[in-house]
């Protein structure tokens, strides 16, 4: 296994379930002997198998993991999980197997079930949308904690056990993995858990088995369509998590034309929230003051409740995605007042790795590294860096290969009309020529209506050395796309690779740190 793909958390004392108490749960059919078998956790991998464990053989796009049952079964498993083809694969492996129609659709709650994540379960707290996911997740853990909770998170950037910090492998795990977390989350006395959930972990089975207490959604706008054949078919992605086996009421912000269709198609009470001039919600925001240190909003909901706080972040979008974790608790069942007592004169205390994050100096150019890959994304942050840059914005990007290549154009456009000079650069080029993908991003900033000064760079690190080297004081230099992550992938290797890291070394070799 790939040494910089972070560890799958476990339950540090699983309990021992039944083989035979697992089929006759689920009414399926077993081949070989259950007698005495005891299993205490699922996985998907034999590199991550642990004794005791059921391994699941799943159909692949190549191979049938069940092909490799007597792998798993000489690292420690003592039971498979498969089809019937894939029964017949391991026929050899020695292995007592459980069949089941689909291993993947299975997964969810036999997982459940192994994990007992079930029985007594914390308040659970999930959120969609193609960008705010990761921001919402991070705004509304910081006001769990403030509200004295032990909580739990797992986003795009990093799983969280209460004071246990771990870096993320995808933002939605595998459901194996995803209520292995929670059984650990369970033993740490987590009280509260939030969870991002993309459209392909609703697609792909990943949040099976879990029921939240309030699902949200953020927004909705062009990406991903490298798994989902159009608009449409990305919103019935998102919608499917507003169903009653996902969760128990919604909140949908109104802020992009999507939120009006989720609610419509939504199958669970909903109450709707909106930060947008015009539109009205059951509940809206108002941005009452916007500094470099905080965005100060004003929340008033049905009944005339109100409440004014601040979040530590720039940008109107930030504020809205606050008051959407703020309503996602009214709707969890705390009183506004609570809330609103728990955050105190300060507000939301909140840290958001590579999100808009500066990592520069008291002097010199502001740098902020920022995780945004999207032509929405692009141009909020671009907006909320403009509003506290008195110089200049220099603007450096690059783009995901072997990922949705359709919005490359207009993320070059959206950058190089946000934008008063854009270094265009690589991101993870995968098993792309990353020099093609730099072609069709400078196609598309030229463009814009108002074109930026646009320059070619290659690799990053050569490419924010330029930025800084011609930032002047004042000037503000927004490095997007790689945000907390600390890899490059490059033709399937995971390069390590920090953009924070690089950003303070160009600011001290120009003398700015």
């Amino acid at each position: 296994m790939n040494a910089r793909i972070p560890p799958v958390l476990r339950p540090e004392h699983p309990s021992a379930r039944s083989l035979k108490g697992l089929a006759t749960e689920f009414g399926l059919e077993t081949r070989g002997s259950t007698d005495s078998v005891y299993v205490t956790g699922v996985t998907l991998r034999t590199t991550e198998v642990q004794p005791g464990d059921l391994y699941v053989g799943m159909p692949g796009a190549h191979s049938h993991g069940a092909a490799y049952a007597a792998q798993a079964r000489e690292a420690g498993a003592v039971a498979l999980l498969t089809d019937a083809a894939g029964a017949e694969l391991a026929a050899g492996s020695g292995l007592p197997v459980v069949l089941v129609d689909s291993p993947r659709a299975a997964l969810g709650d036999v997982s459940a079930w192994v994990y007992r994540t079930t029985e007594h379960p914390p308040l659970l707290l999930g959120i969609t949308g193609t960008n705010g996911k990761t921001s919402t997740a991070y705004i509304l853990e910081g006001i769990l904690r403030q509200l004295g909770l032990v909580t739990g998170l797992s986003s795009t950037a990093e799983r969280h056990i209460g004071d246990l910090n771990v870096v993320s492998r995808l933002t939605t795990p595998e459901a194996s993995e995803m209520h292995a977390l929670l059984a650990r989350m369970s033993e740490s006395e987590v009280r509260a858990v939030v969870l991002e959930v993309s459209a392909q972990a609703l697609s792909a089975n990943r949040v099976d088995g879990i029921v939240f207490d309030v699902v949200a959604f953020t927004n909705l706008s062009h990406d991903h369509l490298d798994d989902y054949a159009g608009m449409e078919e990305y919103l019935a992605a998102k919608a499917a998590f507003f169903e009653p086996e996902r969760g128990r009421r919604g909140v949908v912000s109104l802020d992009s034309p999507y939120g009006e269709r989720v609610v419509g198609l939504s199958r669970i009470p909903v109450t709707t929230i909106s930060a947008m001039p015009g539109v009205t919600g059951d509940w809206n925001l108002e941005i009452l003051d916007e500094r470099a240190a905080y965005t100060q909003f004003a929340l008033t909901g049905p009944d005339g409740r109100s409440l004014t706080t601040r979040v530590p972040l720039i940008g109107w979008h930030m504020a809205a995605n606050a008051g959407l974790a703020i309503v996602m608790l009214v709707e969890a069942g705390f009183e506004l007042e609570a809330i609103g007592h728990a955050l105190g004169e300060n507000g939301i205390v909140a840290y958001l790795p590579g999100r808009t994050e500066r990592v520069s100096g008291e002097t010199g150019p502001s740098v902020y590294v920022d995780f945004g890959h999207s032509p929405d994304a692009f141009l909020n942050t671009l907006q909320a860096v403009r509003k506290f840059t008195p110089g200049r914005v220099i603007m450096v990007f690059g783009a995901d290969g072997d990922r949705d290549a359709t919005k490359r154009h207009e993320m070059g456009r959206v950058a190089s009309e946000g934008s008063d000079i854009l270094v265009v650069t690589d991101h993870h080029p995968r098993f792309e020529d990353p020099g093609s993908i730099r072609a069709t991003l400078i196609e598309g900033a030229r463009l814009a209506e108002h074109p930026a000064e646009i320059s070619e760079v290659s690799p990053p690190e050569k490419a924010i050395r330029r930025a800084v080297a011609i930032a002047e004081e004042g000037d503000s230099i927004l490095w997007a796309g790689p945000g907390h992550q600390d890899y490059r992938d490059i033709r399937g290797v995971r390069t390590p690779y920090s953009a924070r890291a690089e950003a303070r070394a160009a600011l001290s070799e120009s003398g700015w740190l």
